[in-house]
């Protein structure tokens, strides 16, 4: 597995996301980390609104496990907190984040969170308040880095105007089809075409490979905004036909392909897994260790529609 910076060290380039294991077995989540230890993903993300009500993920995830010490040592667990389903807000203040923190440890079962993401901008975000639970779970030991998901460089910069740990990580939608992180800034100044819209806030990826951000790519398969996946959509015909004849050449599956692209790009991405299913984690885990030449990745980008000016 192919391994990428992260902060001070490395991860895998692959990460498995626990979004739906809610009404998995234990035996069938034992199975999944079980597969994704086997392909070299010792990285494990979750969030306290993962399943329906909070922590309930979580708490799957620690209650089929129930890692030892020894194992839970191996691996890295990352969780996420500020959205408030039940008041259709979200909420960075230092008590929500203090309270998230402490119910995720329950739920994992575990007396340390490896790292701790800001899932969603909150509009009325005090970085003082941010920093403040930052530095009390740190100096607690109750997480160890901490980074953000979901954000532009403006809403980083604002935080760290007050945290004083450096922000790890920022987790952001991207598939191959949907790259607007990617493709806006390669159609620049094109005032007639869509694609040359900036709705990231100001260069994200370039902002995040200057400042050692790790970019995490979730629903690295879905066609668009959880429109469903692209691969074998018949609305992206184009777009398979040369998948499946890379897929061909590299002796693997479509899903390595995908993931592939986006592992790429010298950012040093990491892929979110979404799906509960062994054999497709094994599938695209084994995109990780895929160098597509140039001239593929650009094929690619053009097949799913991207202008290339």
């Amino acid at each position: 597995m192919k391994t990428v910076p992260f902060g001070s060290t490395t991860a895998p380039a692959v990460i498995a996301g626990m979004m739906r294991i809610t009404d998995k077995t234990d035996a069938q989540i034992r199975e999944l980390y079980d597969t994704a230890r086997a392909a070299g993903i010792d990285f494990f993300d979750h969030a306290d609104i993962y399943g329906g009500s909070m922590h309930a993920c979580e708490a799957r995830f620690g209650d089929a496990l129930q890692l030892s010490t020894a194992e839970r040592a191996e691996i890295v667990l990352q969780t996420k907190c500020g959205i408030v389903p039940a008041q259709g807000m979200f909420d960075f203040s230092y008590e929500h984040i203090v309270t998230q923190v402490e119910g995720s440890l329950r739920a994992l079962r575990t007396d340390f969170i490896d790292v701790l993401l800001l899932h969603r901008p909150d509009a009325l975000v005090e970085p003082d308040e941010v920093a403040r639970a930052f530095d009390e779970l740190e100096a607690a030991g109750k997480v160890r880095a901490f980074g953000v998901s979901n954000h532009t460089p403006r809403q980083i910069d604002l935080l760290r105007t007050a945290v004083r740990q450096p922000l790890v990580a920022n987790q952001l939608q991207l598939s191959i089809t949907h790259a607007p992180i990617i493709a806006q800034p390669v159609a620049a100044n094109m005032a007639a075409e869509e694609q040359s819209v900036g709705r990231d806030g100001g260069g994200i990826v370039d902002y995040c490979r200057i400042n050692g951000i790790t970019i995490q790519a979730w629903s690295p398969f879905q066609g668009g905004f959880f429109t469903g996946v692209f691969l074998g959509n018949p609305e992206y015909a184009e777009l398979n036909a040369v998948i499946d004849r890379l897929a061909a050449s590299y002796s693997v599956t479509p899903i390595a392909i995908a993931t592939a692209w986006i592992i790429r790009h010298p950012a040093n991405m990491q892929v979110v897994l979404g799906t509960t299913t062994p054999e497709r984690v094994r599938d695209a885990a084994a995109g990780a260790d895929i160098a597509l030449t140039r001239p593929e990745w650009y094929e690619l980008f053009r097949a799913a529609g991207h202008l290339l000016p």
